[in-house]
């Protein structure tokens, strides 16, 4: 299986009153492994960044004055993209972000290119109910470094939620096996067969003063229900 962990930084918060993405970072993963075959893109956006945005990011507008603007990379990221599973923290702010791009080139929504879009904020928060479930509690929860994230960044920040995505779904670990195929070596999961037919159980019989004690246990139950236990009116009805 191919996936893509993606993250976007943005001039604000709302792509529907004209704030624009301007930096994207990709992690490829193939069968739950780095292969290194990471996107990275800075954008001009076209306009500037709110100061609330510009303390998150810290990416300056004159660093993205001679960038490359949405259009022109367009076509590389969707052909990269194609086909995988994307995974997002807070999919619906970097979804929304996407296609409100793609829709001023008069493109579809990002469904239509790729398979499927997996939010691993909602995965967290229920298998952590309750809990902060930021990235960086994320991190920390579950023993990734993030000492080098002091601001964000597209990128760091998707490498840092392929680390989290991998260890969130490490139990799938146990199910994988490497196979050779003529071309290349795939993982696929598999569990390993055991043969019991050989094996023969023994049959413990109980001693006397086993099955006395149990039919003392049996006839105090009894007597708390007033002789209604369902052993009992089992007994009558084969009677």
């Amino acid at each position: 299986m191919r996936q893509i962990v993606l993250d976007t930084e943005t001039t604000g918060l709302s792509a529907a009153t004209g704030d624009r993405i301007i930096e994207i970072g990709c992690v490829e993963l193939l069968n739950r492994k780095l292969t290194g075959n990471n996107k990275h893109f800075y954008l001009n956006p076209e306009r500037d960044s709110h100061e609330d945005a510009l303390k998150v990011h810290g990416i300056s507008n004159e660093f993205l004055r001679d960038k490359p603007k949405f259009a022109q990379v367009a076509d590389e990221l969707l052909d990269y993209l194609r086909g995988a599973e994307i995974i997002i923290h807070n999919a619906p702010f970097d979804v929304g972000f996407l296609n409100k791009e793609l829709e001023l080139l008069g493109r579809g929504p990002i469904s239509g290119v790729v398979d499927n879009v997996v939010d691993s904020l909602v995965m967290a928060k229920e298998m952590f109910p309750g809990k902060r479930n930021s990235l960086d509690a994320l991190c920390g929860r579950l023993e990734v470094d993030n000492s080098g994230r002091t601001l964000h960044g597209a990128l760091l920040d998707a490498e840092l939620l392929a680390d989290v995505y991998i260890n969130m779904t490490r139990g799938q670990d146990a199910l994988l096996i490497e196979v050779e195929t003529e071309d290349e070596t795939v993982t696929t999961r598999e569990v390993p067969r055991i043969d019991l037919s050989s094996i023969v159980l023994p049959i413990l019989v109980a001693s006397e003063e086993e099955v006395a004690a149990h039919e003392a246990v049996l006839a105090q139950l009894d007597k708390s229900t007033g002789g209604k236990t369902i052993w009992r009116m089992a007994e009558k009805t084969m009677a």
